[in-house]
């Protein structure tokens, strides 16, 4: 889910938001800069809290990801909504941005360390971590593609001047053809948007469903034992003063940086620039299919 989803929202947010929604530029920007800043700092803290986790007849991890996955389903397809309302556009978007972003980290945090907790044996540990990471990268291309090729259908084509209308009743003529060609055109994708938010929230119920169905954890002999609580500033002074860990980290966040760049921009790029704006989303498919064996 956390990568079906990050890929609909990182190539198609920022078009849905200038196009559809009709917000200006700079509320969309900040938008985007709020919601990836929130996704930073909802990181570390929910990863906090769930390491402060009472064991349940669940697991530890997997109640979180249970009760998360609706909450963040609803959500999801809200952002994707258009409220009828005049004013309060951009804190509809940046509130249920943020919240989502809260809760796909509920989801996806617990899911990362659920590989730790799933068997003692380092071999059954790794083999784990290679399927996670391949469904991961199925998950990419299978996100762009669902989020594409359904906004992709609404799109119509530009209409071309009518050269035979006369010089007099030409801009009369090509106002009503707009009007009419603008509001078809718009109502269109933003059912398109909504159809494909439906898609992908019932493809995250179905794998949180798998996932709490099909994978049980197992409580380590070393919970029984009464460790000395840590803080979170204490335990975040302890991974800062790891250097290996912040090399890691640091190489991380300028790929992460140089992705999220190229991934909020290739749309507008390739739709106001190049011109495709009835391609995009095979150009984009194309891309992603042909580089996921490098992955």
């Amino acid at each position: 889910p956390y990568q079906i989803t990050g890929c609909a929202l990182g190539f198609f947010l920022q078009i849905y938001l200038l196009d559809v929604a009709q917000l200006d530029p700079f509320s969309a920007s900040i938008i985007l800069f709020v919601g990836r800043a929130w996704d930073a700092v909802t990181d570390p803290m929910v990863g906090f809290f769930i390491s402060k986790t009472s064991w349940t007849r669940f697991g530890r991890l997997m109640p979180w990801i249970i009760f998360s996955t609706p909450f963040a389903v609803i959500s999801y397809f809200l952002i994707w909504f258009v409220p009828d309302i005049s004013r309060g556009q951009v804190m509809w978007y940046l509130v249920f941005y943020c919240i989502f972003q809260t809760l796909v980290t509920c989801f996806h945090v617990p899911y990362s360390a659920l590989t730790m907790f799933i068997s003692r044996e380092q071999s059954e540990r790794d083999s784990a971590t290679a399927y996670r990471m391949t469904v991961e990268v199925l998950g990419t291309v299978l996100g762009t593609a669902i989020q594409g090729q359904i906004v992709g259908k609404a799109v119509t084509p530009c209409i071309e001047s009518p050269r035979f209308i006369g010089e007099a009743n030409s801009s009369v003529a090509m106002e009503e053809l707009n009007m009419t060609h603008d509001t078809g055109s718009l109502t269109d994708t933003r059912n398109a948007y909504m159809i494909a938010a439906g898609v992908i929230g019932g493809l995250y119920i179905l794998c949180a469903v798998v996932l709490s169905v099909g994978v049980r954890e197992k409580r380590e002999s070393s919970e029984l034992q009464s460790d000395e609580p840590v803080s979170f500033f204490q335990g975040l002074k302890l991974v800062m003063n790891h250097g290996a860990y912040i090399k890691l980290i640091a190489g991380f966040l300028f790929t992460s940086l140089a992705f999220m760049l190229l991934e909020g921009n290739f749309a507008l790029f390739c739709t106001y620039t190049l011109g495709f704006r009835n391609e995009f989303q095979n150009v984009l498919l194309a891309i992603m299919v042909r580089t996921a064996p490098s992955w």
